[in-house]
């Protein structure tokens, strides 16, 4: 487990004079801080690319860059960090100016040690608050689930563990198929864990081109390729004292894997076009849809860096076999969507749990929120019915398939038919047709469709709402 000296904020000193120099870093320290100082800009922008500190404290006259010239830059270089002067009393007014270019605090020589403890601690809390007011904001949008959902056996077990992983700082490796929930799963160990006030950074493998991705782990420096035109910090960088998610990893290019490996190995990299060694405290997680030692035996993935990843492995199960979750999981996506469009929270029909059961999920939670997103908007009444649960692509005839098997969707034909989007275009195409040849009377289309006419009326809604008619 980390030691909270490791989780309190990182300080970096600026000041030219050696005793204040000393004499600040050892109040910050005595407050329990990690502390760096330095004796110059050059240095502090140097120092500020190995490692991010999370808030600078600096003699408002120092050599080389003046004071707002200083601030200036570090604000260019990490916009929002937490900057706090010192300043002669000769200099006040212009320090106060300092205010609108980033600081947050300053304070007079000679100041005293408790006027400086005061005025730390004010800053870096407030800069804590920040962080977590923006994560309750994403939280109430709906943008992230702050609790895990599981009341099946199989996903109880699964939480249990990887609340006891997120207290090791070993390497988790989270598997399952599409749509499972792994990044979820990593963002509960990241919130169980001791850097759980720490970022969570998080970067699709599978998203980017192995040009890009290289740079996105790792940054670059500027001119490091066209259209380089500003040093970038990767994520590593970003993720520094929490927690990085590597999603999609059995998708990254072997050029990749072996930067990847030397990092998890010794916490080293260097920055694309760069040539200064940066160092990185990160808790690494990563996450795949693939089977990875059949993809080293095919040898598309290192077996080292396998080896390195595979040693706190969690296998989530499919929705399929886990089917105690299906409700609790749906009224959860109702609460949140419903939030979302301003709707009152809608209610299901004793039938939607049969019905929800029924379907075989190959696209597990995921697609279980897409249908309960579209299930909100198309509800009628606060109350969610089988006709509302839009189950398998659209077009394909087992969209409203019932509870009691009248459509074996196991079929070979019938999957191979529900795998073949285009027909959402045939059926589109057909619906309107029909609506057209019936003189505009949708109860008449929809008898001659074989649908209800609730069914039809809500197809077109959507469609209305997805920009397809109008």
């Amino acid at each position: 487990m980390l030691s909270k000296t490791m989780n309190k904020e990182r300080i970096l000193v600026i000041e030219d004079a050696n005793l204040p120099r000393e004499s600040l870093t050892e109040v910050a320290r005595s407050i329990g801080y990690r502390v760096e100082g330095v004796c110059s800009t050059e240095q502090a922008l140097c120092r500020m690319d190995r490692e991010l500190p999370d808030m600078v404290l600096a003699d408002f006259e120092m050599p080389g860059l003046n004071g707002l010239q200083l601030l200036r830059a570090i604000q260019e270089k990490c916009p929002g960090l937490p900057m706090m002067v010192i300043t002669n009393p000769s200099s006040i007014e212009t320090a106060v100016e300092s205010m609108s270019v980033g600081a947050r605090d300053f304070l007079v020589k000679p100041c005293s040690h408790e006027a400086l403890r005061v005025s730390l601690d004010r800053v870096l809390r407030q800069a804590r608050l920040e962080r977590e007011n923006a994560l309750l904001r994403r939280q109430a949008s709906g943008a992230e689930n702050p609790d895990a959902i599981a009341e099946s056996p199989l996903m109880l077990a699964t939480m249990r563990s990887a609340a006891r992983l997120s207290q090791s700082n070993g390497i988790i490796l989270i598997t399952g198929e599409n749509g499972t929930g792994k990044k979820r799963v990593a963002q509960y160990i990241h919130r169980c864990s001791p850097r759980a006030e720490e970022p969570f950074v998080h970067v699709n493998c599978a998203a980017l081109s192995e040009t890009m991705l290289e740079s996105e782990l790792f940054g670059h420096e500027r001119g490091a390729f066209i259209g380089a035109h500003h040093q970038r910090m990767g994520r590593f960088e970003l993720a520094t004292g929490g927690t990085l998610l590597l999603d999609e990893i059995g998708d990254l290019p072997m050029p990749v894997q072996a930067k990847l490996l030397r990092v998890l190995q010794d916490g080293e990299f260097e920055r694309v076009g760069g040539q200064t060694t940066l160092k990185t405290d990160v808790r690494v997680i990563a996450s795949t849809n693939r089977d990875l030692a059949a993809e080293v035996a095919q040898e598309r993935f290192r077996e080292d860096l396998y080896y390195r990843l595979h040693v706190l492995p969690i296998n989530l199960a499919p929705l399929r076999d886990r089917p105690e979750d299906l409700m609790p999981l749906a009224k959860n996506f109702a609460e949140v969507h419903a939030r979302k469009y301003g709707m009152p929270l809608p209610v299901f029909r004793p039938e939607c749990k049969q019905l929800l059961q029924a379907w075989h999920w190959p696209g597990n939670v995921r697609e279980l929120e897409n249908v309960i997103q579209q299930a909100v908007i198309l509800c009628q009444e606060g109350h969610i019915c089988a006709d509302d649960l839009v189950l398998g692509p659209p077009g394909s005839s087992s969209s409203h398939a019932s509870a009691q098997g009248t459509l074996e969707l196991h079929d070979p034909a019938v999957a191979c038919a529900m795998a073949d989007n285009e027909m959402s275009v045939i059926e589109r195409i057909a619906i309107l047709a029909t609506i057209h040849s019936s003189g505009g009377n949708k109860t008449e289309a929809a008898r001659r469709l074989g649908l209800t006419a609730r069914t039809l009326s809500n197809k077109m809604r959507l469609w209305r709402a997805s920009g397809l008619v109008a």
